[in-house]
């Protein structure tokens, strides 16, 4: 992984592929057979930790990491169904509380407790789940970000909630993530679910549509190549000045600019979020599942939280860890994010996808 700008690859990097890490314990077979000192964490393409904080897990815990970014988190969730019992690797990670169901029904995952568990400041398992199957690592909001320069240039309003997006004023301005295929989608749409419910939800998108909205298959299509406010997308030429992505995405536009700018060149319109929670778990038919286990160990303590803020930018749960002060700094506060019950997400989430297909892209 790059390390100039690291962080835009927050979830900014697409397909890196297997990264190995040299550490200081010896790799003495080819990751298979419960005596590898190599772990394979399976990820989406928005895992991004400093080395030498993954350095410090190979020392202490004397295994080789591997991480294989797999995609968005739709697509890795996907591709860990279709390989259920024969995993690609040891942890997943990245499983978040729009698709966690879908994951358990699928019995993707070995119950284990990590040793951090416990310090977490919010519930420690979610509702869905009584066994320990996965561990909290992260949150975040899933929110429409708009381009600060479009706007003052057009003098125009950015738009604040979801009712706004359909106004004549913003159309053929807003790109989306295909649900189907990307977490930011599907976070979006459950979002536009709970605010519009369960009746009118349909009437709003067929309003979107009309309006202009485009959609592409995952975040890092959206966020770097069409949106017209990121570092990526004004190089790629990107047109749209509203697009799906999260609140932290802010601080990323700015922390690794230079000179860094008095305010963050990107906004959130807050009326639009809807609360993520990230999740990690142990692979069933894991080939190392002690090494997997260490690896879940080390996502939930302190110096694996403490990294996170500044590399894939999302809120540490960790109860001792605080963000850095440039993150607080161009971070936008979300003071009422929405949510949806775990248990309602489960029973309607395959329907309202199929759902938005058939309103949306045929």
């Amino acid at each position: 992984m790059s390390t100039t700008k690291k962080a835009t690859a927050v979830a900014l990097a697409a397909g890196l592929g297997l990264v190995t890490l040299s550490g200081c314990a010896e790799s003495g077979d080819d990751g298979h057979g419960s005596g590898s000192k190599t772990v394979t964490l399976v990820s989406h393409s928005s895992f991004a930790a400093s080395e030498e904080v993954l350095e410090e897990f190979e020392k202490e815990s004397g295994y080789t990491l591997k991480v294989l970014e797999d995609g968005d988190a739709g697509v890795a969730v996907n591709k860990a169904i279709l390989t259920k019992g024969n995993p690609q690797g040891d942890v997943f990670f990245g499983i978040d509380n729009t698709l966690l169901s879908r994951g358990l029904d699928n019995e993707l995952f070995t119950p284990y407790e990590a040793t951090g568990a416990d310090s977490v400041r919010l519930p420690k398992r979610p509702l869905l789940d009584k066994q320990d199957r996965v561990t909290l690592v992260d949150t975040g909001e899933i929110c429409v970000n708009y381009d600060k320069k479009y706007f003052a240039d057009k003098g125009v309003t950015p738009p604040e909630t979801f009712d706004d997006l359909v106004k004549p004023a913003y159309k053929n301005l807003l790109v989306v993530e295909n649900p189907a295929t990307s977490s930011p989608g599907l976070g979006f749409l459950m979002g536009t679910v709970a605010q519009q419910g369960g009746a009118a939800w349909p009437d709003y998108w067929k309003k979107l549509k009309d309006n202009g909205v485009k959609v592409v298959d995952g975040w890092d299509q959206a966020y770097n190549e069409e949106f017209s406010g990121s570092a990526g997308g004004k190089k790629a030429g990107g047109d749209r000045p509203l697009v799906v992505s999260y609140a932290s995405s802010p601080p990323v536009e700015a922390i690794y600019s230079d000179p860094k700018p008095a305010e963050a060149p990107t906004g959130v319109s807050t009326g639009t979020c809807f609360q993520q929670a990230e999740y990690a778990g142990l692979l069933a038919g894991a080939k190392n599942p002690e090494g997997g286990k260490a690896l879940l160990d080390f996502l939930s303590e302190r110096t694996f939280q403490a990294d996170m803020p500044l590399n894939m930018f999302v809120d540490p749960v960790h109860k001792d860890v605080k963000v850095p002060a440039d993150f607080a700094r161009y971070a936008v506060e979300v003071p009422s994010p929405l949510t949806m019950d775990p248990q309602r997400i489960a029973d309607h989430r395959d329907q309202w996808v199929k759902q938005w297909t058939s309103l949306v892209v045929k």
